[in-house]
C-alpha cells in the first residue's frame, strides 16, 4: 500500500526500515523523521507522518511479540508511542484551529 505519495513509499518500504532501527536497538524511540532519515527521504507535505506512525507502533509491537520481549516493557514503550502519537495529533489540530481562527480574525 502507498503510504507516502509525495515520496512513493509504501507501507512494506517503512516496516523494513523499523526492523532494521529495531535491530539497531529495540528500545529507541522511532518517529517519523527517523524512518525517513534511514530512507534518504524528507516529509514534504507530511500528511503520511499519522499513518507512519501508526504503522511504526504496529511493527514495533509485532517486533516484540516475536522476541518473546518481556511484556512489561513492551506494554509500557507501546503505550509511550501511542501518547506521543495523540499528542502530536492535538497538536496538529489545535495549529489548525488557530489558523482557521487568524483567517477569520485577519
Amino acid at each position: 500500500m502507498l503510504v507516502c505519495s509525495c515520496n512513493y513509499i509504501t507501507d512494506k518500504d517503512i516496516k523494513s526500515v523499523i526492523a532494521e532501527l529495531l535491530d539497531e536497538d529495540c528500545w529507541q524511540l522511532i518517529v517519523p523523521a527517523k524512518v525517513y532519515h534511514a530512507m534518504g527521504k524528507r516529509g514534504r507535505c507530511c500528511g503520511c507522518f499519522p499513518n507512519v506512525v501508526d504503522l511504526i507502533i504496529k511493527t514495533t509491537a509485532e517486533y516484540h511479540d516475536a522476541r518473546e520481549s518481556e511484556t512489561a516493557e513492551v506494554v509500557n514503550f507501546i503505550d509511550r508511542l501511542k501518547r506521543f502519537h495523540e499528542e502530536q495529533q492535538a497538536a496538529a489540530v489545535e495549529r489548525r484551529q488557530a489558523m482557521a481562527v487568524a483567517r477569520r480574525v485577519g
